[in-house]
C-alpha cells in the first residue's frame, strides 16, 4: 500500500483517485490523520497512532456522510483520547466482540438453567427472557444494558408484579452468571437495587366445615365412579401436604406401604421422604395398580397430566370457588401448626429446606406465647365476670 503527504483539503480529498491499490494520503498539518483511497473509488477518513511501541489505525468514517473538516475535528478528538491514555482500536475491537443480551441469555440457559435448575424452572426463565427481555433488549450489548432502563421494562408489566418482580430475579442471575464466566464486566448488572412490585401473598387454609363440604364432595363422586383417580389424588394431596407433581409423578417403586414411606427420587427441594399417615395409607391401599404410575394418565406408564377435570368439578360441588389446588398444602400445613406440633416438625413434613419457608404459618401455632395469652386473658376475664381462675395446666 502507497503512501503520500498532502494537505487533506476538500480540492485534495475530491482530486483523490482510485489506482490499481489502495493507497494513503497523510495530512501534513495533523500528524496521524489520512485518507485511505480503495481501487473501488471508496474514500476512508483514518488515524494512526502508537500505544506501547505499537501502530494502531481507525477507520472515523467515510467521505460523503463526513466532510473534510468533520473528519479533521473527528480526528483531533480521537487522537486527543489516544493522548489521554485511550486506544480507540482496541476499544472498538472488544465492542464488536462484546456478548450481547441475547447472547448472554442463550449462554445463560444453556450453560447455567438447564444443566442446574429443575425442568419447570428452566421452562419459566426461557418464558421470561424470550416473552419480555430479548423483544425489548435483546439486540444491547450486554455491558450497556442500564438499570434506568431496566426498571422501564419492569414498570411496564405492574399489572403483572409476580412476573415482573421474577424477570428481575432472572436477569440478576444471568449478570451474575456473566460475571463468573468473564462475559460482563463486574458490577454492571442492572438488575441491582431496583425495588420489586409488593406481592400479596394468597394463602388459603380450609375451615373444618369447607374440609366437610370438600368431603363430601369426594364421596359423591367416588360413589359415582366419577374422576376415581383424580380424587384419589386429591386424597394424597390433603393427606400428604405434598406438591402437585410430587403426586402426579408418584410411582408404585416409590411407596413402601410397610413402612409407611414415600421415596421421592426428585422434587422441587431435592431427593424427598414423605410419612404416610393412615388416612393417605388407606387410599394408596384402595387403589387399583394398572401400571407404573400411581396416578396414571391415558397411557399407565406415563404419569396423569393435570388434575383440572376432578378439581372444577369438586370445587363447583362443595362451593369453594377460588379454592387452589396449592391450598390443599397450606390446609395440611395450617392443621399441623395450628394444633401446637411446632414449626419445624410441620416444615419437615412439608419438606421445607428453609425454616424461614415455614414462618408463613408462624400466627397458626399454638406456642407458649399464645398459650400465656389466653391464660391471662382468661383470668382477667375470670375476674370482670366475678368467678373464679381457671386452673393453671402443665
Amino acid at each position: 500500500m502507497s503512501e503520500r503527504i498532502a494537505k487533506l483539503t476538500k480540492r485534495v480529498v475530491d482530486a483523490a483517485q482510485p489506482k490499481d491499490e489502495r493507497y494513503v494520503i497523510w495530512d501534513s498539518a495533523l500528524k496521524g490523520f489520512g485518507l485511505r483511497v480503495e481501487a473501488s473509488g471508496t474514500k476512508t477518513f483514518l488515524v494512526r497512532y502508537r500505544v506501547a511501541g505499537r501502530k494502531r489505525f481507525v477507520a472515523i468514517g467515510r467521505l460523503g456522510p463526513l466532510t473534510p473538516e468533520q473528519a479533521r475535528a473527528l480526528a483531533q478528538a480521537t487522537l486527543a483520547d489516544v493522548r489521554a491514555g485511550h486506544d480507540p482500536a482496541e476499544e472498538r475491537r472488544r465492542e464488536r466482540a462484546a456478548i450481547t443480551v441475547a447472547e448472554l441469555a442463550r449462554r445463560f440457559l444453556a450453560e447455567h438453567v438447564t444443566p442446574k435448575r429443575k425442568g419447570s424452572t428452566a421452562i419459566h426463565y426461557r418464558c421470561l427472557i424470550e416473552r419480555y427481555l430479548i423483544p425489548r433488549h435483546g439486540a444491547r450489548k450486554a455491558y450497556d444494558l442500564t438499570r434506568p432502563e431496566l426498571a422501564r421494562l419492569h414498570l411496564s408489566m405492574q399489572k403483572q408484579p409476580y412476573q415482573a418482580n421474577r424477570l428481575l430475579a432472572v436477569v440478576a442471575s444471568m449478570y451474575s452468571f456473566g460475571e463468573r464466566m468473564g462475559l460482563t464486566p463486574e458490577a454492571c448488572n442492572p438488575a441491582s437495587r431496583i425495588e420489586r412490585f409488593p406481592e400479596s401473598r394468597r394463602e388459603r387454609f380450609l375451615s373444618k366445615e369447607e374440609l366437610a363440604r370438600l368431603g363430601e364432595a369426594f364421596r359423591r363422586f367416588e360413589s359415582d365412579g366419577r374422576f376415581k383417580e383424580g380424587i384419589a389424588a386429591l386424597r394424597l394431596l390433603l393427606f400428604t401436604g405434598a406438591r402437585l407433581r410430587e403426586i402426579l409423578h408418584l410411582r408404585w417403586e416409590h411407596v413402601d406401604l410397610e413402612r409407611g414411606l414415600l421415596f421421592l427420587p426428585d422434587s422441587k427441594t431435592g431427593k424427598k421422604t414423605i410419612t404416610l399417615n393412615a388416612p393417605a395409607m388407606l387410599v394408596l391401599r384402595s387403589m387399583d395398580r394398572f401400571g407404573a404410575c400411581v396416578i396414571p394418565g391415558a397411557n399407565p406408564e406415563l404419569p396423569r397430566a393435570d388434575l383440572k377435570k376432578p378439581w372444577m368439578a369438586v370445587t363447583a360441588a362443595a362451593a369453594l370457588e377460588g379454592l387452589r389446588i396449592h391450598d390443599l398444602r397450606h390446609s395440611f400445613a395450617s392443621v399441623g401448626a395450628g394444633a401446637g406440633l411446632g414449626l419445624p416438625i410441620v416444615g419437615k413434613l412439608l419438606g421445607h429446606t428453609q425454616a424461614a419457608t415455614t414462618q408463613r404459618y408462624a400466627h397458626l401455632d399454638a406456642d407458649p406465647i399464645r398459650l400465656a395469652a389466653d391464660r391471662i386473658g382468661a383470668t382477667i376475664a375470670a375476674a370482670l365476670d366475678s368467678r373464679p381462675a381457671p386452673a393453671a395446666r402443665d
